[in-house]
């Protein structure tokens, strides 16, 4: 079978395995590190970053505990 798939396509048997190989591992990394949104998510996720809400109490505590801890180091 990889061999007629590989003649059909005119490589040796090796170009063909490489680059079955290869197109395999680029759709395993995208799908796996690429986030895709609706375009509702892509929205509300760029107002976000736009337009980001205040600072509550306790990430403020946390900056604050956070830069002790930067400091002293």
């Amino acid at each position: 079978m990889l061999k007629r798939a590989a003649e059909l396509q005119g490589r040796t048997m090796t170009d063909f395995v490489i680059a079955a190989v290869q197109e395999s591992a680029q759709r395993v990394i995208e799908q796996t590190e690429v986030i895709r949104l609706s375009l509702v998510d892509q929205e509300c996720f760029a107002k976000a970053l736009i337009s980001p809400p205040p600072i509550s109490p306790a990430l403020e505590r946390g900056f604050a505990i956070q830069s002790k801890i930067v400091r002293s180091e």
